[in-house]
């Protein structure tokens, strides 16, 4: 029984021999690879495109708010002369300052028929002399005032949250509504009836927030 178990052995190994000898052989034992490759590949690409094809989920909007504009740049404010003119300005009354000394305070105080008010700007002048009054700020003209006695005015909003008044000139070269650029002629200083010891002047006032502040914290006099 061994000796024909290994007989059969034998045969089957000569016959594996003689089959791999043949031409043909090995050929088609790399077709049937190459074959099963392929297979293999195309049943991947398969599967890839299906995962490609699977919708996406969705995803909610977010509602971002609304879009707020912001200024590219913020500007300092300026003289409302210009500036060459600097070494000739002085500042002829003061802004009122309770917390300032009694001189200051007393170089604030306006009189008008033996009544004292308060000054909550300052009062600039030229020796004597028209000067041209310019824009401080950019923004965008709120009020124009004629008034004689007083001095006519204009009132200058801004997005800064601050305003600019601007008394005592004439030549008003602005309007209400009209937009300004920083340095715009405004129109020229002059004298008025009821501040008459300033003369030839512009008053210049600044508000922050609706709330007088002293415009020599933010000019370099």
């Amino acid at each position: 029984m061994r000796e024909d178990k290994n007989s059969k052995t034998s045969q089957n190994q000569d016959e594996k021999v003689q089959l791999q000898k043949k031409p043909w052989f090995w050929p088609a034992v790399y077709a049937g690879g190459a074959l099963m490759l392929a297979g293999i590949l195309l049943g991947y690409n398969s599967l890839v495109s299906k995962v490609e094809e699977a919708p996406l989920p969705e995803v909610a909007e977010v509602d971002s708010g609304p879009v707020v504009e912001t200024n590219a740049r913020t500007e300092n404010m300026k003289y409302p002369f210009k500036e060459a003119n600097l070494n000739k300005i002085q500042v002829s009354q003061e802004f009122y300052d309770v917390e300032a000394n009694a001189e200051s305070r007393e170089k604030a105080l306006m009189v008008f028929n033996q009544t004292f008010t308060t000054s909550s700007g300052i009062s600039l002048s030229m020796n004597g002399e028209e000067f041209e009054v310019l824009a401080a700020l950019s923004g965008k003209v709120k009020q124009v005032k004629l008034d004689a006695f007083t001095g006519n005015k204009i009132v200058i909003e801004h997005a800064n949250g601050k305003e600019t008044q601007y008394s005592s000139v004439k030549d008003i070269a602005v309007k209400e509504g009209d937009e300004v650029t920083q340095g715009q002629a405004l129109g020229k200083a002059t004298d008025n009836e009821w501040n008459q010891a300033a003369g030839i002047h512009l008053h210049f006032e600044v508000l922050e927030n609706g709330k007088y502040i002293n415009p020599k914290k933010l000019l370099g006099f």
